[in-house]
C-alpha cells in the first residue's frame, strides 16, 4: 500500500471508479484465493496420482499459506521501490508458473515446491492489491474500490472451488490447474491494457516494520486480523466433517454456496457503507459470526437453523477482508505499506494455524467443538474492536 507517496485523488463531483481496472484486480484476488483452496476440491485424485496419503496431500494448502506468511514482509520491503504495475505482473506470472508446474508434475516434492512458489507469489500480491485499489479511487470511494477488488475472495470460495472440483472430476485435477494458468495469462494481458501504473517508494522512505507497529491503531487491527481469521479458518477448513457429524455431509456444496452468496451480499453492503461506518460494520461483522457460531453450537440439530447460521456467517465474514485492510491502511498512514505487509503475514499465519488447531480439535474433542472454539476466540476480538475507538477502528473515519 503506497498512499503516502502519491496523495489520494481529491473528491470531485461525478467522480467514478475505474471499474475495468478494479475488476482486473478482483480477478487477481480470485486467482490468488482459488489457487490456495483448489487442492481441497481434488484432494483424493491428487493424493492417488502422486502416491501419498490425503493428510500429506492436504499440506499442499498449508505450504501455500506458509510461503505467503514467510515471504510477505521481506518481499514487500525488497520490492518497495518497484513500480506497482511491474510488481503486480510479476506476482501474477508467478501464479502462472506455479500452477503450470502443479498441472504437469508427477512428483510430490516438486508439487509441494510449486505450491510454496504460489504462496510466495501470493505474498507479493496480497501486500499490493488493497493499496493498489485504494490508489485508483478518489478519497470518498476508496472503501468501495477495495470492496470491488476483494469480491474475488467469496466468488472463488463459493463458485471457483465447486467449478474447479467439477472440472477436476470430469477431466482430471491437472486440467483444473491448467485452466488456472490459462486464466492467469488472460489476466496478464488485461492488467497490461487497463490497470494504471504507480511508482514505488524511494529507498530513503522505506519503513521499518517495528516503526509501523508502534503507530497508534496498527497493533489492534493486526491482533483482530490474527484471531478473527484463526476463528474463521478453524470452522471453514473443517466444515465438511462438522456437517458429517450433523448428518448433512451430502449438503456441503449447498452450504458453501449459501455462505458464498451471503459473503457477496456482505461485500456489497460494506462497499456501500464503509466510508462512514467502518467501526459499526466491524462490530457487526464480529457479532454476526459470533451469532452464527452460537447457533451452530446450540441449535445445530435443525438443518434449517444450520443454513441460517451459515448465512449469518457469510454476512459477517464476506466484508471482513475489506474492513481489516481499510482499517490497517487508515491506521498506518504514511507507514501503511509496512502495516499492510504485516497484515498479510498474520492473515496467512492464522490460516496455516487454523488447519493445525482444527485438526487437533477434531482429533481430541470432535467436530462439535468447532463453533465453541470460534465463540471463545471471538471474545478477545470483540473486546479489542470495542476498545479501539480512538485508533484502529475509530468512531469517526478521517478521509485523506
Amino acid at each position: 500500500m503506497r498512499t503516502e507517496t502519491v496523495p489520494a485523488p481529491a473528491r470531485a463531483p461525478g467522480a467514478k471508479l475505474p471499474m475495468g481496472a478494479l475488476l482486473a484486480l478482483s480477478t487477481a484476488v480470485f486467482i490468488t484465493s482459488l489457487t490456495e483452496t483448489l487442492p481441497a476440491g481434488v484432494l483424493p485424485a491428487m493424493s492417488g496420482d502422486l502416491g501419498v496419503g490425503e493428510p500429506a496431500m492436504g499440506q499442499s494448502v498449508t505450504v501455500y499459506a506458509v510461503g505467503t506468511a514467510l515471504t510477505a514482509i521481506p518481499l514487500s520491503a525488497a520490492t518497495a521501490g518497484w513500480r506497482r504495475k511491474r510488481l503486480l505482473l510479476t506476482a501474477m506470472a508467478g501464479f502462472a508458473l506455479a500452477n503450470t508446474v502443479t498441472a504437469i508434475s508427477t512428483n510430490y516434492p516438486l508439487t509441494m515446491a510449486a505450491r510454496f512458489l504460489a504462496g510466495v507469489a501470493a505474498g507479493l500480491a496480497w501486500a499490493l492489491l488493497a493499496g493498489y485499489a485504494r490508489r485508483m479511487a478518489p478519497a470518498h470511494l476508496q472503501g468501495k474500490a477495495i470492496a470491488v477488488a476483494m469480491a474475488g475472495i467469496p466468488v472463488a470460495l463459493s463458485l471457483g472451488v465447486p467449478a474447479g472440483t467439477f472440472l477436476g472430476k470430469a477431466l482430471g485435477w491437472q486440467a483444473a490447474f491448467a485452466t488456472m494458468t490459462g486464466l492467469t495469462l488472460v489476466l496478464l494481458a488485461w492488467i497490461t491494457a487497463t490497470v494504471p501504473d504507480h511508482p514505488g517508494r524511494a529507498a530513503g522512505a522505506r519503513t521499518p516494520m517495528l516503526r509501523a507497529l508502534r503507530v497508534p491503531g496498527v497493533a489492534p487491527v493486526l491482533f483482530v486480523t490474527l484471531v478473527f481469521v484463526l476463528a474463521h479458518t478453524v470452522l471453514y477448513t473443517y466444515i465438511a466433517p462438522f456437517l458429517d457429524r450433523l448428518g448433512m455431509g451430502r449438503s456441503t456444496g449447498l452450504v458453501l454456496l449459501v455462505f458464498g452468496a451471503a459473503s457477496l451480499l456482505s461485500i456489497w453492503a460494506v462497499g456501500a457503507l464503509i466510508n462512514r461506518r467502518l467501526r459499526a460494520l466491524t462490530i457487526a461483522s464480529v457479532a454476526l459470526v459470533g451469532a452464527a457460531a452460537a447457533i451452530m453450537a446450540v441449535l445445530a440439530g435443525s438443518p434449517a437453523l444450520v443454513y441460517v447460521a451459515v448465512a449469518l456467517w457469510g454476512l459477517g465474514w464476506g466484508g471482513a477482508p475489506t474492513l481489516l485492510q481499510t482499517a490497517v491502511g487508515d491506521a498506518g498512514g504514511e507507514h501503511a505499506d509496512a502495516a499492510q505487509a504485516m497484515l498479510v503475514t498474520l492473515w496467512n499465519a492464522a490460516m496455516a494455524a487454523g488447519g493445525v488447531v482444527g485438526g487437533v480439535l477434531l482429533s481430541g474433542l470432535g467436530a462439535t467443538s468447532f463453533p465453541w472454539s470460534v465463540l471463545a476466540l471471538l471474545v478477545p476480538v470483540a473486546v479489542v474492536v470495542l476498545a479501539a475507538g480512538a485508533h484502529g477502528f475509530p468512531r469517526a473515519r478521517a478521509l485523506r
